[in-house]
């Protein structure tokens, strides 16, 4: 007999039930949910989630609040970039980023503001 979770994964288990896309994006959220996660502290592959929110290092005990699904969020990770650019410094990395940012607010504008005249 054929193994059965070699395409379904941890979403075999509901079978032909809920459709393609639901089963799709559980199966991903699970994987996320499951994986490993390198620690911020001591910089091993040893995060794991304890409960919604909740993340610990079990090599260092580490333990930190997080996303629900990953332990960093694109929000934690704006907010790490804002702290270390305020005490480092912006590189170019992050020069460009801002002007990348910057161009498309400025053809987002102008493009409101193109329509508003029609």
């Amino acid at each position: 007999m054929a193994k059965r979770t070699q395409k379904a994964k941890a979403t075999a288990r509901f079978g032909a039930r809920y459709g393609v896309s639901v089963r799709r994006n559980a199966g991903s959220a699970l994987a996320k949910k499951n994986a490993k996660y390198t620690c911020p502290v001591c910089h091993y592959r040893k995060v794991t989630r304890q409960s919604v929110g909740i993340w610990s290092c079990s090599k260092c005990g580490h333990t930190f609040a997080g996303g629900a699904w990953e332990p960093f969020t694109r929000a934690s990770d704006a907010n790490s970039r804002i702290l270390r650019r305020s005490v480092e410094g912006a590189t170019t990395a992050d020069m460009a980023f801002i002007a990348q940012q910057a161009a498309l607010d400025f053809e987002r504008k102008a493009a409101e503001d193109a329509s508003e005249e029609e």
